[in-house]
């Protein structure tokens, strides 16, 4: 589910993810099918035929790897050999590891996202250009533990509510006084 997150919304992932196990319930099977099809069938999440070769190509490792398709041992591992495993998996990036630890694994990662990223810069709190992976490196270690899910939800919100990344709504942000591209955003014709 996580590599149909990849570039859509959260509303098209499910509804790829689910149109892809109600056609093949089992990793296996989806291993196995031409990937055309399953391109077809994840085609509502956007850049489907890159996806469904990326999640066959997973698949595939992790049977290499694991000796069937399956994660579990996981679990026993920290954060960070369990981030290196996942990174290490075709297509799989920091933040796609971070959002498997964060979101199913319930660990205290922090994923970086494109609002994330957007508000993160225009607050100050990291370099303006700054890339995702940048970000979460310098992000990460000043985001206490027990607030990293709860502070990447708010910033994700944030980002689709108010700072948008066309016409931000500068007038409305709570967080105005504390900004450090508001005042220029606003003044430029920017932001509303």
């Amino acid at each position: 589910m996580t590599v149909l997150s990849q570039h859509t919304s959260d509303v098209n992932t499910a509804r790829a993810f689910r149109s892809l196990k109600d056609r093949w319930p089992t990793w296996r099977a989806v291993r196995d099918a031409d990937p055309t099809k399953v391109a077809d069938a994840i085609r509502s999440g956007g850049l489907a035929d890159t996806k469904s070769v990326r999640i066959q190509r997973i698949l595939d490792e992790i049977e290499e790897r694991e000796g069937r398709i399956e994660l579990d041992r996981l679990h026993a591992l920290d954060d960070q050999s369990v981030e290196r495993y996942l990174v290490s998996l075709p297509g799989v990036g920091p933040k796609t590891a971070a959002c498997v630890l964060l979101f199913s694994m319930g660990r205290a990662a922090f994923p970086v996202d494109t609002h994330v990223l957007r508000v993160a810069a225009r607050l100050g709190l990291i370099p303006p250009g700054a890339t995702a992976e940048k970000a979460h490196r310098l992000l990460l270690p000043g985001i206490a533990p027990e607030i990293r899910y709860e502070f990447h939800m708010q910033l994700i919100r944030h980002g689709r509510e108010v700072c948008k990344a066309a016409r931000p709504r500068c007038s409305d942000c709570v967080l105005f006084d504390l900004c450090a591209t508001g005042s220029d955003l606003l003044a430029s014709g920017a932001a509303t």
